[in-house]
């Protein structure tokens, strides 16, 4: 009898765990949808073309939680609750560090050679092109898996390959130097601060609730990936069209 009550309490667990996964992937959305609507009227030939919410869409698609699901439960397959915690927390804050670092040198370097805003806003479009058709290309060639070789358990696994390469991306690391150089405003760098910090709480909540995410909304994250990726596809070319017309390449027509 002492073993019945234990049932409801872990399917109360589980729920819990799926509503707090869900309302962290509607927050998320909720601060996307916005950039998806503007992406089509920020145009202006003064001023760069990347602002911060479109920011947030593009370091979600290079650092966020869609590409960390399925390597995570690989290289924790078959260990306990408390194990995945660590790791987790310990790749969230390896990554938190290496972003601050790497972002911090990358914008002395470019300030240090004096690289002007629309080579910078071109270089950051050119990125996100690039990323978003690989991650649209690849949907279709199978999840990445660890060597073979490789242990399934272990801390030493936060820092690499979790923390790096698999949430802090080469890529990833491009795109915070680009827009930490190209937010000149220290308001507009808080908010790209904020919104790589929501993205390592979003990747944290993601590992710790991997397995129940991948089993109740896999297809439709998978499908949230390629319409992430189409969007972006198409902000990148604007993002370049339109620094190309700030440094004088053509001139750019307003509809």
């Amino acid at each position: 009898m002492s073993g019945v009550p234990m049932k409801p309490s872990g399917c109360r667990g589980t729920v819990h765990a799926l509503h707090a996964v869900v309302a962290t992937l509607l927050f998320s959305l909720a601060l996307m949808a916005p950039a998806i609507a503007q992406a089509a009227t920020d145009t202006a030939a003064d001023q760069p073309v990347i602002s911060t919410r479109k920011i947030f869409m593009m370091l979600f698609l290079m650092l966020g939680p869609l590409k960390i699901l399925v390597p995570f439960v690989n290289m924790t397959k078959g260990s306990d609750a408390t194990f995945r915690r660590r790791l987790a927390t310990r790749a969230i804050l390896l990554s938190a560090a290496a972003l601050v670092v790497a972002g911090s040198l990358g914008r002395s370097f470019i300030e240090n050679f004096n690289i002007s805003v629309p080579v910078l806003a071109l270089t950051g479009g050119v990125i996100l092109f690039l990323v978003a058709l690989q991650t649209v290309l690849q949907q279709t060639s199978g999840a990445p898996r660890l060597p073979q070789g490789e242990p399934q358990q272990g801390l030493h696994l936060a820092f690499s390959p979790l923390a790096f390469p698999t949430i802090v991306t080469p890529y990833g690391i491009a795109a915070v130097i680009v827009f930490a150089a190209l937010l000149q405003d220290y308001e507009a760098k808080l908010m790209l601060g904020g919104a790589v910090l929501l993205i390592l709480v979003l990747d944290w909540l993601a590992m710790l609730f991997a397995d129940a995410v991948l089993k109740w909304a896999g297809p439709a994250l998978l499908l949230f990936a390629v319409v992430l990726g189409v969007t972006q596809i198409a902000l990148g070319l604007q993002v370049i069209m339109h620094s190309l017309a700030m440094i004088g390449v053509f001139v750019e027509r307003v509809n």
